[in-house]
């Protein structure tokens, strides 16, 4: 090891402490900056492996390297790019996915409005498609139709009225 290396370890193991404190402050979380403390090192002693550098405070020299590390996961965090968060804190959230349960039965209740829609007569489904599914407005269903915007509320009425009633049909059937 060189004498340079020997010297920065030295006054790493001497500041280790300080560097933790001075990172922790920094970034608000102590394992964060056990982490960053370490990476001081190894930043340091890849260095200093290369060819002694010009340092003449080794300490302050341990201190830059730090506050650049904090800064730098700091610009990182800032972008989402990193996020550092206990096992017990990351496994407390949530998963924002639906589960495998949840995905069959949504899956399972599609299929059987799908059913139900298929079984409207076509005048009714072609109404009922043109305002739920594209979102059409009753007047503009009417003017594409053909047809008035009464004749277009009565088709919605009926239309609603046999989902209701087949899905209910076969909710019962299902218990």
């Amino acid at each position: 090891m060189s004498d340079f290396r020997e010297r920065l370890l030295a006054i790493f193991t001497e500041h280790r402490a300080a560097l933790t404190r001075f990172l922790t402050r920094r970034l608000g979380s102590a394992s964060l900056a056990e982490d960053l403390t370490q990476e001081t090192w190894v930043r340091a002693a890849t260095v200093s492996t290369g060819g002694a550098p010009a340092v003449d405070n080794p300490r302050s020299y341990l201190f830059r390297i730090a506050a650049n590390l904090a800064i730098d996961h700091l610009r990182h965090a800032h972008r989402g790019i990193e996020v550092d968060a206990a096992v017990p804190v990351r496994d407390a959230v949530a998963d924002p996915a639906p589960s495998p349960e949840v995905i069959a039965l949504h899956r399972s209740e599609m299929a059987r409005l799908l059913r139900a829609v298929d079984q409207l007569p076509p005048r009714c489904r072609q109404v009922f498609v043109l305002t739920k599914v594209h979102e059409l407005s009753y007047a503009e269903v009417a003017a594409r139709l053909g047809i008035s915007r009464n004749t277009v509320m009565v088709h919605m009425t009926n239309a609603l009225a046999a989902l209701d009633a087949h899905l209910e049909v076969e909710s019962g059937n299902d218990g």
